[in-house]
């Protein structure tokens, strides 16, 4: 199974120390007494590193789902039962543990019932990563020139060339995403609470299910499973690409260094290409 258009800001890769010496090589003392009688320092120095990475990752995740609620109220609302661009991201970043008052103060502030919501802009940036592997970069920013530069920042160096828009565009195309954990749900079940709302492919996801549809329908298709009684995790819509370009292993870690890169930046919501990588080059990977 391939990973075409996973978001990878949540992947890490393994850190790589130094070479190990040969067997039947003698070590200098200086190097055992380096690493070995102060390995419980350097573990703890690993373990809070590591804590704060997955800490940062976590926090601009956050910041960005809150991103998203503020843009859904203040373009449709601040009342989910009436704006369903808005229920989904409140129910999305509810699911990733975002706080309640984080969230109604986002609505807030978002709806104008608070004052200091920033004026976003939606922006899509075009271009291409290793291996030829088309990428597109949706931003949303109070600050287009802070966007652009810190976007053409990280593809040029990580190996990727910015493109004139729709030269990479006409390769996606936006569809409706609704994933909901599988529990004791068939696919059959899945299929017969979905197919009349606009559904029209189930995919086995291991723990998950995953329906698409139109872009349009993804409303559709979340209330119908909300009707027969489904949980799910998130509905949204996403860019699919037509074509994919596989890649091995060393293509692989380059466009995901690439993707990481991007999704670093405060501005960028969402990085979607058309990579696409074997199990066995992804195990690798990891």
């Amino acid at each position: 199974m391939g990973f075409p258009q996973v978001r990878w800001s949540q992947l890490a890769l393994p850190a790589r120390g130094l070479p190990r010496p040969r067997a039947g090589c003698a070590r200098p003392e200086h190097e055992r007494w380096a690493d070995e009688p102060m390995s419980g320092h350097s573990k703890w120095a690993t373990t809070k590193h590591k804590k704060a990475v997955i800490d940062a990752r976590r926090g601009k995740m956050f910041a960005k789902l809150i991103k998203n609620i503020e843009v859904a109220a203040r373009t449709g609302g601040g009342d989910p039962d009436a704006n369903p661009t808005l229920y989904d991201a409140i129910q999305k970043a509810k699911k990733s543990s975002v706080p309640n008052d984080n969230i109604d103060r986002a609505v807030k502030r978002g709806s104008g019932a608070d004052a200091g919501g920033a004026d976003y802009q939606a922006i899509t940036y075009e271009g291409y990563g290793p291996n030829g592997v088309a990428v597109l970069i949706e931003c949303l920013t109070d600050n287009k020139n802070r966007a652009a530069t810190e976007v053409r920042t990280a593809m040029t160096r990580n190996g990727g060339t910015m493109a004139d828009p729709n030269s990479v565009a006409y390769l996606f195309t936006r569809r409706g995403v609704v994933v909901l954990p599988k529990g004791d749900l068939s696919e059959d079940d899945v299929l017969m609470a979905v197919l009349d709302a606009g559904a029209e492919e189930v995919s086995d996801l291991g723990d998950s299910w995953e329906v698409l549809s139109e872009a349009t329908d993804v409303v559709a298709v979340r209330t119908a499973l909300q009707e027969n009684g489904i949980d799910y995790d998130s509905a949204d819509q996403e860019f699919r690409a037509s074509m994919n370009v596989e890649v091995d292993v060393d293509g692989a870690r380059k466009i995901i260094r690439l993707i990481e890169a991007l999704e670093d930046s405060d501005d960028v919501q969402n990085v979607w290409s058309n990579f696409e990588a074997s199990d066995e080059v992804m195990a690798e990977v990891d």
